[in-house]
Parts: C-alpha cells; sequence; structure tokens
C-alpha cells in the first residue's frame, strides 16, 4: 500500500511510540477494505508496538479504530486515511502510542477535566485543505480524554450517510448524533463550544495581560509576518488571532511563492505558525476583536468582553468570500451553496452544479468540478469573461461545462433541507431562467474583514478596505494595516508578508519617535 520512501519516512516517526497501539479493522472484500488491510499490515510491520485485529462489530466498513489498550482512547477512520488525511492517520498513531502532543499543558487539563461521553463523527473529503485541521484536533482530545472519540468519515465513500444526513459541505462534524459544526474550527473553539465555562476562564486570563508595545490582529501571512518582524525588534509583542492562516488556510495549490515552486496552504499555514512560535510572541488564539479605541494607550475589546492594551497595532484582518446576497444564499450555505470547489466538490459527484463568476477561481473550480460532477453551469454578470485565455479555452473545451454570460442571479432555490436549482435574470432580454442544481459553487472575489471598525475613526474606502500609507500607516495615531483587509491593489500571500513587515517596521518607528518606552525582551 505504501511505497517505500512513505515506508521510511512512517517508520522514522514510529520509532517515537512508547506504548503499544492496537489497530482493529472493519473489512469486506472491496477494493477499498483491501487498500485499507494492506495499509494496517504495512504499518504493523514497522513498529513492533503495533499489532492489527479484524473485528466485525463496526457498522461502517471499511474503518480501522487506532486504540491505546494503557489509556482507553480510540480513534477511528472509516475510508481509507490517505491524501490529505495520511498526517491525520500519523498524529493519531504517535498520540496513542504516548509521543509527547505538542500544545499548551492548560489545554490539555482542560480537555482532560471534560465529562463524557462525546462522541464525534466527522465528515471529510479527502481532496479537502481544511478537513485535516478540524479531524486532527478532535483527534487529538480522543488521545488525551478516553470519555471523547472520534471518527474520520470519507463523505465519498459512505454516501447513504451523507445523504441521510445531507452533509453537502465539509467538513461537517456531529457530537452525540447532533449537528456541532460546519467547516474550519480550531480545538479552542471546539473547547469553548463543549466547555461552558472557556470563554469565561479565557476572558479573566487576557484581562491581566500587561500593555503591549505591538498588538498584531490577525494571523494570516501578513499578520505572521508582522509579528516576526516586531518580535526580532525585541519589543513586547502580541498576535491576537482568531485562527492562524486566514483565507490561505482553505487554498489548494500555491505555485507563485517565490523561491518555493509548489506548496499548499496548510502546510504554508503550519509554516507560519511554527515561525511565529520560535519568537517570543504572545498567541492568543480563537479571539476576535470588536472594537478599537484611542486614548493614552489603544484598547482593543474583544469578543468575550477581556479588552487588551497597545501602545501600537498591526490590523491584519484579512479578508472572507464575497456572498451573492440574494434570498436562500444563507438559508442553504453548508446545504448545496458552496464556497471552495475543492473541498465540497466530491460531494456533488455525478450531479449538476454551477459555479456564479467567471473571474480565474471560478473558471478554475468550474474545471476542477467537470472531473467530478455531471454537468456545471458558469454564471457570469458580465459581458465577458475575466479569466485568463488559457484558462477559458480549456473550460470551453470540456463538453460539461456551459458558459452562461450577462446573467444575473436572483435567487438560490430548496426545498427546504438542501438546494434544488437557482433562478438568474438575462441582463439583455430581461428574461428570468431557472436551473435545477445540486450545488452552486460562488466564487465572486473577497471582502475585507473590517465592519468592526466602522466607527473607529479609522479611513477606511467604500468597500470597506482600509486606507494605509506607504509604510503601512492608517488615519489614527499608532494604528497600521497591512494585507488583504487595506488597499494594496494586489491580493497576494507573498505581497502580504511584504506590508505586513512593512507595517511592523512603520509601527517600530512610530515607537522610537513617540514618546512613550518599548519593554524590550531580547536582542534585536
Amino acid at each position: 500500500m505504501l511505497d517505500n520512501n512513505l515506508k521510511s519516512q512512517l517508520k522514522t516517526y514510529l520509532a517515537n511510540l512508547k506504548r503499544p497501539v492496537e489497530l482493529v479493522l472493519a473489512t469486506d472484500d472491496s477494493d477499498k477494505s483491501q487498500q485499507l488491510l494492506a495499509l494496517a499490515r504495512d504499518i504493523e510491520a514497522l513498529s513492533d508496538l503495533v499489532s492489527y485485529s479484524q473485528s466485525a462489530d463496526n457498522q461502517r466498513i471499511p474503518s480501522m479504530q487506532v486504540r491505546s489498550p494503557d489509556t482507553g482512547t480510540s480513534i477511528e477512520f472509516a475510508g481509507l486515511p490517505m491524501g490529505h488525511e495520511f498526517t491525520s492517520l500519523v498524529l493519531a498513531l504517535l498520540h496513542s502510542g504516548g509521543h509527547p502532543i505538542k500544545q499548551e499543558q492548560a489545554i490539555l487539563e482542560q480537555i482532560k477535566s471534560l465529562p463524557g461521553p462525546l462522541h464525534f463523527e466527522t465528515y471529510v473529503s479527502l481532496s479537502c485543505q481544511t478537513c485535516p485541521g478540524v479531524v486532527q484536533a478532535l483527534n487529538l482530545m480522543a488521545a488525551v480524554n478516553p470519555n471523547i472519540t472520534n471518527v474520520m468519515i470519507d463523505g465519498a465513500l459512505f454516501q447513504d450517510e451523507v445523504s441521510q444526513r445531507n452533509v453537502m459541505a465539509v467538513p461537517s462534524v456531529y457530537l452525540n448524533g447532533e449537528s456541532f459544526s460546519q467547516g474550519a474550527i480550531t480545538l479552542e473553539k471546539i473547547l469553548t463550544k463543549v466547555d461552558a465555562n472557556a470563554a469565561k476562564h479565557q476572558a479573566e486570563a487576557l484581562k491581566h495581560k500587561p500593555t503591549f508595545d505591538l498588538l498584531v490582529v490577525g494571523a494570516g501571512p501578513a499578520g505572521a509576518s508582522a509579528a516576526i518582524y516586531a518580535a526580532r525588534k525585541g519589543i513586547r509583542t502580541g498576535l491576537l488571532a482568531d485562527r492562524f492562516g486566514g483565507q490561505v488556510a482553505d487554498t489548494v495549490g500555491i505555485e507563485n511563492f517565490i523561491s518555493v515552486k509548489h506548496t499548499e496552504g496548510p502546510k504554508l499555514v503550519a509554516s507560519l505558525e511554527e515561525h511565529v512560535r520560535d519568537y517570543e510572541v504572545d498567541i492568543m488564539a480563537n479571539q476576535r476583536a470588536v472594537q478599537v479605541r484611542e486614548g493614552d494607550t489603544l484598547e482593543i475589546t474583544l469578543e468575550n468582553g477581556a479588552v487588551l492594551k497597545s501602545k501600537s497595532l498591526v490590523l491584519a484582518t484579512g479578508a472572507r468570500w464575497r456572498e451573492m446576497n440574494v434570498p436562500g444564499e444563507r438559508e442553504y450555505r453548508g446545504k448545496g451553496v458552496a464556497y471552495c470547489p475543492h473541498c465540497d466538490g466530491p460531494l456533488f459527484k455525478g450531479k449538476k452544479v454551477a459555479v456564479i463568476g467567471g473571474g480565474n477561481s471560478g473558471i478554475e473550480a468550474a474545471i476542477d468540478l467537470a472531473n467530478i460532477v455531471e454537468h456545471v453551469t458558469v454564471l457570469e454578470f458580465d459581458s465577458k469573461l475575466r479569466a485568463d485565455d488559457v484558462l477559458v479555452r480549456k473550460a470551453r473545451s470540456m463538453a460539461n461545462i456551459e458558459i452562461i454570460l450577462n446573467a444575473q442571479t436572483l435567487q438560490v432555490n430548496g426545498d427546504g433541507s438542501k438546494v434544488n436549482g437557482l433562478t438568474y435574470k438575462d441582463r439583455v432580454s430581461a428574461e428570468q431562467h431557472h436551473i435545477a442544481l445540486a450545488g452552486i459553487f460562488v466564487q465572486i472575489g473577497l471582502v475585507p474583514n473590517t465592519e468592526w471598525l466602522k466607527d473607529s475613526g479609522i479611513e477606511l474606502t467604500l468597500r470597506g478596505e482600509i486606507v494605509t500609507a506607504a509604510n503601512g500607516e492608517t488615519s489614527v495615531k499608532g494604528v497600521f494595516a497591512a494585507g488583504d483587509a487595506t488597499t494594496a491593489p494586489f491580493k497576494q500571500i507573498i505581497i502580504a508578508m511584504g506590508s505586513g513587515a512593512t507595517a511592523s517596521l512603520g509601527a517600530f518607528d512610530y515607537l522610537m519617535r513617540s514618546s512613550a518606552p518599548v519593554e524590550s525582551h531580547q536582542a534585536a
């Protein structure tokens, strides 16, 4: 099952096991079952601490449980955990086998204290970039607390379950049989949802933070860059983040990051976080800022009520997918309306879908989906496509892609539980048309995450972008901004990183020239 290179790497990882790990399989004669069986045999051959056995008890076939007989913990994979989920399997083996978990001790203690039972089911697609982060967070919890279990379910392999539960977006998480979350969710947010006292404890701890010299809001490429540059200057640096990576975490292939020929979003995000953690940066994850106020120092109010103070700020809150803002869109989000074709495309195998938008992202999505679904209809508002010519030629060459220009989407239609079509207007003839569909993928650009700044005194454009000077300075003294949330003309990862460095250096120069002394922690 595994090639020699993977076997060699996995053997190195499994050398870190401290206690036995049992693999319990439920298989039949299907190809996937035989592949899973071959995978288990390969793993067993690489470590004396790993064994496998067969069981007829599991309702899902094929499946594999990763068990620790010493601690009683159990992590399950329903399907073949390869592709993006292979890392999830490796971590499950390591954590079940006693390898130290890289997580703050306070969080590990919080997980251990959770009462059970907490039985999570996580529906994924193996092409989803976001799914492994959610699977690994829940697997970590299951490896720490025997009252918690998690099963990764390959939605493409268990279509009957997907249809029964109307799972139309991944990752979709169920807790004790009830819908728990959909889309990206961090370990900290999961704990906040299952631990009633989590938010209160977080707010109390944050209230006692000393005043920062520089506080970065946002942890995408711009925010990570700003935090690193500030920390290297030896000043007290904080990083406030809803989640690391922002939009990059949902990006599949990255081929224009200079000096790196190809990488993937989650890999780049992991590298960003690792780099930031190499420095003395106070990282406050799972936190969202809701207000900025001027005063003797800048005050940032968080969603949980805590207030942080800082002598300077770098705002790097990034952007999110733009919505159509038509009736039915929000009602059917995750029920046929999707924004990530790579993540959710496999759930629409053999069905008819639409892509809204004729730019590069829209046409790329159509080409990608055409290899999975029965038919793709591209709806473009303009009279011409805005995508690169090479993409347009490729799309027009595919028999199951139809492109409609001058199409104004009016409404998403559904049966109350899922999408069954959309209504659009021909902008030339004014005629309305209905298309029967199972899914709608919205690809019409980005919106800056700046709504919370509207009453802050910080100048914004009509599009909501933060107006910045060449050094990242905004209209408010001591406040700088960087990345996709600003007026930077090109929304690119490498440009966001550069602007993060610029804003951070601009803030440092401001601190040096102001009367407020900075508190040094390390050499620059």
